[in-house]
């Protein structure tokens, strides 16, 4: 629990921020191809694995993952319809065969309907939606974030002993 709310504070700062718009695009885009894929399953490993392989902010795939699942939730029948043209497809039976026969892709349940549609519809989406993330994240700061920063909250929390504490700290020890 701890680190789940670490992460999430770690976004938080992070998305208002000036730095780190490609790894929180990244994220949001893992995130939304992790959201789309079932948890217990091979594609969550892969992509966990590339979160943690290229720095990709985790709290920001955690975050779009959770939100995602919905999506997928209620995308099921278009899934199951996508998924149902490809696996039915007869020009890609014999491949899905050999696959089927390999040791470990069975475990990706592709032979799903469902799966192979949200896993496609992922996938597919994943690289816009980084470019669409991106230009969301860049949006936000300049204009929410600017905003917020004009406040009179703002520069009474800026004021406090606590905040420049906290500046002091995190400047430190980052």
């Amino acid at each position: 629990m701890t680190l789940l709310l670490k992460q999430i504070f770690a976004f938080f700062r992070m998305l208002n921020s000036e730095t780190a718009t490609n790894q929180l695009a990244w994220g949001f885009s893992l995130g939304m191809i992790l959201g789309f894929s079932p948890i217990l399953s091979l594609q969550a490993v892969i992509v966990f694995l590339l979160v943690f392989f290229f720095r990709v902010q985790l709290g920001a795939t955690l975050l779009s993952a959770f939100f995602f699942k919905f999506v997928a939730y209620f995308l099921d029948p278009v899934s199951d319809q996508l998924g149902r043209v490809v696996l039915e497809s007869e020009g890609l039976r014999p491949l899905f065969t050999q696959l089927y026969n390999m040791p470990f892709v069975p475990l990706t349940r592709f032979n799903n309907s469902i799966v192979m549609g949200s896993g496609l519809m992922g996938f597919l989406l994943s690289l816009p939606g980084f470019f669409v993330f991106r230009y969301l994240v860049l949006k936000y700061r300049a204009t929410f974030v600017a905003r917020f920063k004009q406040t009179k909250l703002w520069k009474l929390w800026v004021g406090t002993s606590f905040y420049k504490w906290y500046a002091t700290y995190n400047s430190m020890f980052g």
